[in-house]
């Protein structure tokens, strides 16, 4: 306990590990070969709407098109794919890799449904909810990568998980806050337990790698990534005054979350 003191005092890197309360570990399920996509923003976008696309496995290659991109058009943004909802309607979306493997996502041009968003409390130049998204994007790839070497399947994105891990990271924390966490879940619309790692540190180049890396050099910190009960994920990253805040949020749904 003195060590890891010592080493956040030195490198303001905060890594505690909280896991609301959960079942027995389930064995580990055989991971999924096919190809997954999906949007970070759901299934219906508004006209101008840009989203994020998901797919895995990770470290592949992928070709993706869709079926009508009158409706939804694809850009790649660096390693990125992203969807853009130009007219309504209905479009398929398909990514497929070298070896002919394939997987697609529907996506509906419309009036979004009724919710009530996130409040999350302005503080200084924090990010929004849809902020950073390539750096969190990568972060969702290196986990995956991290998961699937360690023989675990690949975890899809949780749209409610990504803004509760956003809404906490952007109150930059330096240390867990149970209370506050288990809120955010529940607030931004997932209802079951989860587990979650955080870390802090200075400067903001390689952030994904570095908070990824800081979780596998901590054992708590990367047993909670490779949890086989897990099945799904929500990342949030802050960066603010040189400083930079990373959450990860995995949904465990045969658990409970007591604010729910």
């Amino acid at each position: 306990m003195t060590n890891m003191k010592k080493r956040i005092a030195t490198t303001l890197t905060a890594a505690i590990l909280t896991t609301v309360l959960t079942v027995p570990a389930m064995a580990a399920e055989t991971p999924d070969k096919s190809v997954r996509v999906s949007s970070y923003k759901g299934s219906t976008l508004k006209v101008g709407e840009r989203s994020g696309l998901i797919i895995g496995p990770s470290s592949t290659d992928y070709t993706v098109t869709s079926s009508d991109p009158d409706t939804v058009a694809v850009e790649q943004v660096l390693t990125f794919w992203v969807a853009v909802a130009k007219g309504s309607g209905t479009a398929v979306i398909t990514a497929s890799n070298s070896t002919g493997e394939c997987g697609s996502v529907t996506l509906t041009v419309g009036a979004a449904a009724d919710s009530a968003p996130l409040e999350v409390p302005a503080s200084g130049d924090s990010a929004g909810l849809t902020d950073n998204m390539e750096i969190r994007q990568e972060m969702i790839r290196l986990i995956n990568q991290t998961r699937k070497a360690n023989g675990v399947s690949e975890l899809p994105v949780n749209e409610a998980l990504m803004n509760a891990a956003q809404a906490c990271s952007n109150q930059r924390y330096t240390w867990h806050h149970s209370p506050e966490e288990s809120k955010a879940a529940v607030d931004a619309g997932y209802p079951y337990g989860f587990g979650d790692n955080l870390t802090v540190f200075t400067g903001t180049d390689n952030a994904a790698q570095r908070a990824v890396d800081n979780w596998i050099n901590s054992p708590g910190h990367f047993q909670t990534m490779i949890d086989p009960r897990c099945d799904c994920i929500g990342v949030g990253v802050t960066r603010y005054d040189g400083i930079t805040y990373c959450y990860m949020f995995v949904g465990i749904p045969n658990s409970v979350n007591f604010y729910a």
